[in-house]
């Protein structure tokens, strides 16, 4: 499943140059994987709330809120929250991805 599939995943504008999007997963829930890329796109996420991990091209990265974490275009990547809470995030794609 891709991230515009993804039940709680919404982009909620953009121009011709960048988009941005809200995620929510639920604890314990993820998205993405190897074969989910962004060809074009760099993708800036941005943890709202909760924890969870990213691995991004094999390597994985914790993430909890405040932080900021860059996609680069064609890389691979899981975003997935860890179990207690849910993870919401803000990204931002430039160029538009979605």
């Amino acid at each position: 499943m891709t991230n515009a599939e993804a039940p709680g995943f919404q982009v909620v504008g953009g121009t011709e140059r960048s988009q941005g999007a809200f995620m929510t997963l639920a604890p314990g829930e993820a998205t993405g994987g190897p074969d989910n890329r962004h060809p074009k796109s760099d993708q800036w996420l941005f943890v709202v709330s909760g924890s969870g991990s990213a691995t991004v091209e094999g390597e994985r990265v914790a993430l909890e809120a405040g932080d900021l974490l860059l996609i680069a275009a064609g890389e691979g990547h899981e975003i997935g929250a860890a179990e207690g809470a849910p993870l919401v995030t803000v990204s931002v794609y430039a160029p538009p991805a979605y």
